[in-house]
């Protein structure tokens, strides 16, 4: 029986795909091989394609146990070293769409990061808010919260949002930051 909190992604974005690949989780293992962002938790992932199948970056596929109709199977979790040099360059955008499709779940972030220590807020680990924007954002949220992205633009002036989250996912993801935020660990 596995532990309630262990969950699985079921759906991941497509970061770069090998028509031919080796595996970097599995010695030996080779085939149509996909590295992927898990829309969930964030965690990169290493997957075995069903043969015949073509992938577009960024296209959101089913990886959870049911459903599945281009991936044979999850091969494991891969670290941002192992990513390939395409994976690596279409991570922003990719994750970038992720936080667009998935805009509530992000949008609460905004509305629900506290004071990390009495000089940091959580706010400012995000790229592009510094101490002026912090202080907006959490007037602006004690009078009503935030519901998409598009409010923090009009109400704070604070330009597009999804790509700074973006961006701290991807620093979170190559481990160039102590704290996380949006990765889970």
């Amino acid at each position: 029986m596995m532990p309630a909190d262990k969950k699985y992604e079921e759906n991941a974005y497509v970061l770069d795909f090998l028509q031919r690949g080796k595996s970097v989780v599995i010695k030996g293992r080779e085939g149509p091989m996909v590295q992927a962002l898990g829309e969930d938790r964030l965690t990169l992932l290493e997957l075995l394609a069903m043969e015949n199948q073509d992938f577009e970056t960024g296209e959101k596929v089913k990886i959870g146990k049911e459903g599945r109709e281009k991936i044979a199977s999850v091969l494991g979790k891969l670290t941002y070293e192992e990513l390939t040099p395409e994976a690596r360059a279409s991570l922003p955008s990719v994750a970038e769409d992720l936080v667009k499709d998935n805009e509530k779940k992000y949008v609460a972030y905004l509305n629900d990061l506290q004071p990390l220590t009495p000089r940091l807020h959580a706010l400012e680990l995000i790229p592009g808010i510094g101490k002026t924007f912090m202080k907006e954002i959490v007037e602006m949220r004690e009078k009503q919260p935030v519901a998409i992205c598009d409010d923090v633009q009009k109400r704070v002036g604070l330009r597009e949002p999804a790509k700074m989250m973006a961006k701290r996912i991807v620093e979170e993801l190559a481990g160039d930051s102590r704290v996380s935020i949006f990765v889970k660990k």
